[in-house]
């Protein structure tokens, strides 16, 4: 089977499930999406990977990335390689000196780690077909969206000043919401542009 390369496109609240974040997955050069349901912490997971934020410790998977490296193993590739009754079953294709493994993993996780290695997320066209979205295609290439929280989001920030907008992101990279500290942050830069 061909593998199709996709791309993180965006990262919000999931709309269907409360508590859960969706990671969405674009074609690279095409216009299907594929929307994955997963958990705050691998939201977070991801959103700090993709922001490149430094936590002051190492997350788990700033821990599994660090531990492969120091065994000298690569990431090179995760393949979404099934879906059943609505689960993605993800593997991170790896390898050493002398072999290449291909490891089961939560497609949450896999991705996590791909950000992390700067490595290609693949799947199928049966999964796309299954469980994809097909976008329209207006001639523009799409970007990630603005991730916001349940509490405290992109509107909410408006109404602070930028003493207090400062204030508030030391207060939340202090307990570690990275999630909520890129909104904050993303607010704060287009203030300084303006």
């Amino acid at each position: 089977m061909k593998k199709i390369e996709l791309e993180i496109v965006a990262l919000s609240h999931s709309i269907t499930q409360t508590h859960s974040y969706a990671v969405v997955l674009g074609e690279v050069n095409g216009l299907r999406r594929l929307p994955i349901v997963i958990g705050g912490f691998e939201a977070q997971a991801i959103a700090v990977a993709l922001e490149r934020m430094s936590p002051s410790r190492p997350l788990t998977h700033d821990l599994m990335k660090n531990f492969m490296l120091a065994f000298n193993v690569e990431l090179h590739e995760v393949v979404i390689n099934d879906l059943q009754e609505g689960i993605f079953y993800s593997k991170l294709i790896c390898s050493s000196a002398n072999d290449t493994v291909e490891i089961d993993s939560r497609t949450s996780d896999a991705l996590a780690l791909a950000v992390r290695f700067g490595c290609p997320v693949y799947t199928y066209d049966s999964i796309l077909d299954q469980a994809g979205i097909l976008m329209e295609d207006d001639g523009k290439k799409k970007k990630a969206q603005p991730v916001t929280t349940e509490t405290g989001g992109s509107d909410d920030l408006k109404t602070l000043s930028l003493e207090e907008l400062n204030a508030l992101l030391t207060e939340v990279l202090d307990s570690e919401d990275y999630i909520r500290a890129i909104a904050i942050r993303d607010e704060i830069k287009a203030r300084k542009t303006k």
